[in-house]
């Protein structure tokens, strides 16, 4: 994590960085760190935008044109950080709005981009940042510009600066087309070795016990780091990348078989920058190698369920055998030496290369990842739940067998499904499924704004000063404005929803012939719900209860895992899990109000567990239908008799009915079709 951050620093044209990780892995704290040990940087005094005095092109400042005596002032270099519920005014810039009604005069507000320049932009937890705003900072990232078109307002302003993003996968993963605009990824997990982790805790509770103290011993360490990344940023120009090495560099990228060129691109720039930092004229092998695997992992995906890595034996064999490389975790000279008559104390040399601050990439293989989610049979959120292997698959009402396990279903090829959406129109997050009011699409109507941003309604703003010239004092024929006659635009586009899965696992179910098209059906509304950046949640029922398997959550891939261990046997609680879905919607509610929910029942319509089953099923849908959810049921009921107890359970919940075998989008439209035809 600290050579790819070391790395961009360096060259900022890498762009960016993107660091995923399990919780307590000090991400934030490495990032927040970093600016404080990078070099000053020289800017225009009064400059909004940063501009270097010894660029010539200073045309690109708003604030521009400076003469060649204008002052200049060093500052430290800014970290800006972009909060999650950031609007595209505010990370862009817009008209200021209090001139523009005082004064008549179109003047451009500058956003975070602006402030950001020559320095470092932290978007924490990225993965939850909207889709246009994550692509709209990539591409600032990757031209060095932001251009605002809009208000009145045309400004292009410089924008070079290191984006740093941090994610936690558990919480939801970027989309494929976002994660290769980074351009390094890598991966973090806590140290496993009992030994690191001791010294973590012993020199976080000597900073907390002396800051300054602490902060002062590791002073000349820092003040070699800074003069480091500025002799690399000096040297970069002059780093030699020949064409052996560049053909080198295309024949690992064509050996993984990434997607375009973008991986040739970050893959050079960043084998630059690490033979700059490490002081040679010329890139050699080990920089293409330290480049590959940060450059790479993440490029590898094929779809969205892919998490993120490289082999190993793959780069080895492409550039030949590597040198041997440093134990992962550290050299022990690097660290602090602890005397029992005091405070930790700093080693006697500074040696940039064994601090903690930066140091050469470990092998992937090497370091320990970020552990997959629990199996639904081990969460404990499934309790008294017998292991996959040790469960039987059984038919409703039939006697176990004593020896056959259970067989685990793998799902087929997912589909594209039939859009399910949410009617009416609702206020949620920007997202690609229901029809609501948002930031983002065709303009609607206007409204009197209730917070700073928004774009401007003209013409319902004149509209709503008209009445009032005749009492207002005019400069000629000027139109006089006040603050309350502002109206801006109601927007009208997309939502993400809450999409609640309700599985029936019992024994009717877990026929092979039937399990496998359940399994592929959900897995590819799954699928849909990550394109659409739903939050999605799983509850199962069998045997005498429901579970919710796995909370609402942004992380599609957790739920992926949760369905592929899914097991099934026993008898059809109904009643149970729909009681179980209708309060997990309840507490949803009370979180997150603006989300409207889609409830997804999977089922063949039967309830055989306890007495009065079906009468309970049905006061159970009765009552989530009187909640006034979207309910859709998937009948799973198959074969040329069918009792129609899906029919008559979507009729109770107030529900569509959606066959199986109509959940695919390319079914459906054969079928509407055929009845055209016919």
């Amino acid at each position: 994590m600290t050579l790819a951050l070391t790395l961009s620093t360096i060259s900022p044209e890498i762009g960016g960085v993107l660091v995923r990780g399990e919780k307590g892995t000090a991400k934030s704290t490495v990032v927040r760190a970093l600016a404080a040990v990078l070099p000053p940087i020289d800017v225009v005094a009064g400059d909004r935008f940063s501009t270097d005095p010894r660029d010539k092109d200073d045309a690109l400042s708003p604030d521009g044109p400076f003469g060649p005596d204008a002052a200049t002032e060093t500052r430290p270099v800014r970290l800006v950080e972009l909060p999650v519920g950031a609007t595209e005014d505010r990370v862009l810039g817009s008209l200021h709005l209090e001139r523009a009604l005082r004064d008549g005069r179109a003047e451009y507000e500058p956003g975070l981009l602006a402030r950001a320049h020559r320095g470092i932009l932290y978007v924490d937890e990225v993965n939850l940042l909207h889709d246009h705003l994550v692509d709209l900072l990539l591409d600032a990232a990757a031209t060095g510009r932001a251009t605002v078109e809009r208000d009145g307002v045309s400004v292009t302003h410089a924008a070079r600066f290191v984006l740093v993003g941090t994610m936690n996968p558990e919480e939801g993963e970027l989309r494929p087309q976002l994660l290769d605009r980074f351009g390094l990824t890598v991966e973090v997990a806590a140290p496993r070795d009992p030994a690191v982790r001791v010294e973590v805790v012993r020199r976080r509770m000597a900073f907390d016990a002396d800051p300054a103290a602490f902060t002062a011993a590791w002073a000349d360490q820092e003040r070699a780091f800074t003069d480091r990344v500025r002799a690399a940023q000096e040297a970069l120009g002059s780093v030699v990348l020949g064409d052996a090495a560049l053909l080198t560099i295309a024949e690992v990228c064509a050996a993984f078989d990434v997607d375009g060129m973008r991986a040739d691109l970050v893959t050079a720039r960043t084998a630059i920058a690490h033979a700059a930092w490490h002081g040679r004229t010329t890139v050699e092998l080990e920089d293409i190698r330290a480049a590959a695997r940060l450059a790479l992992p993440h490029r590898r995906r094929r779809n969205p369920f892919d998490a993120p890595g490289l082999d190993e034996d793959l780069l080895d064999e492409v550039l030949g055998e590597p040198d041997p490389e440093p134990d992962p975790d550290g050299p022990g000279d690097g660290g602090f030496e602890t005397g029992p008559d005091g405070p930790p104390q700093p080693p006697d040399s500074p040696l940039v290369e064994d601090s903690p601050l930066v140091g050469d990439s470990p092998r992937v293989g090497d370091s320990p990842r970020v552990e997959d989610p629990p199996l639904v049979e081990d969460s404990p959120l499934v309790e008294n739940s017998p292991r996959v292997e040790d469960r039987p698959l059984v038919e409703e009402g039939a006697q176990a067998p004593v020896s056959k396990p259970a067989e685990a279903v793998a799902p087929a090829t997912p589909f594209r499904p039939r859009a399910l959406t949410v009617s009416g129109l609702g206020t949620g997050e920007a997202g690609r499924r229901s029809r609501a009011v948002t930031s983002t699409g065709r303009r609607i109507g206007a409204r009197v704004p209730h917070e700073k941003g928004g774009a401007i309604h003209l013409v319902e703003t004149i509209r709503a000063a008209a009445p009032y010239q005749g009492a207002r004092e005019r400069d000629g024929d000027r139109l006089a404005l006040r603050g309350s006659d502002l109206r801006v635009a109601v927007r009208e586009g997309r939502e993400s929803n809450l999409v609640l899965f309700c599985v029936d696992a019992s024994g009717s179910m877990a026929a092979r012939t039937r399990m496998e098209p359940v399994k592929t059906a959900i897995l590819s509304l799954l699928l849909d719900a990550y394109r659409r950046r739903d939050k999605v949640g799983l509850v199962t029922f069998r045997g005498t209860d429901g579970s919710l398997v796995l909370p609402p959550t942004s992380s599609v891939d957790v739920a992926a895992h949760r369905l592929d261990a899914l097991a099934a046997g026993g008898r059809t609680p109904l009643a149970e899990g729909l009681t179980v879905a209708a309060e997990t919607l309840r507490i949803e509610q009370l979180r997150d109000p603006r989300r409207r929910p889609l409830l997804v029942v999977v089922t063949d319509g039967r309830a055989t567990a306890g007495t009065d089953a079906v009468a309970r099923a049905h006061h159970a849908a009765r009552g989530l239908a009187g909640t006034g959810v979207a309910t859709v049921v998937v009948d799973c009921e198959s074969g040329r008799m069918r009792l129609g107890l899906g029919r008559e359970l979507a009729t109770a919940l107030g529900a569509e009915h959606l066959p199986l075998e109509h959940v695919e989008a390319a079914a459906l439209a054969g079928m509407v079709r055929d009845r055209r035809a016919a």
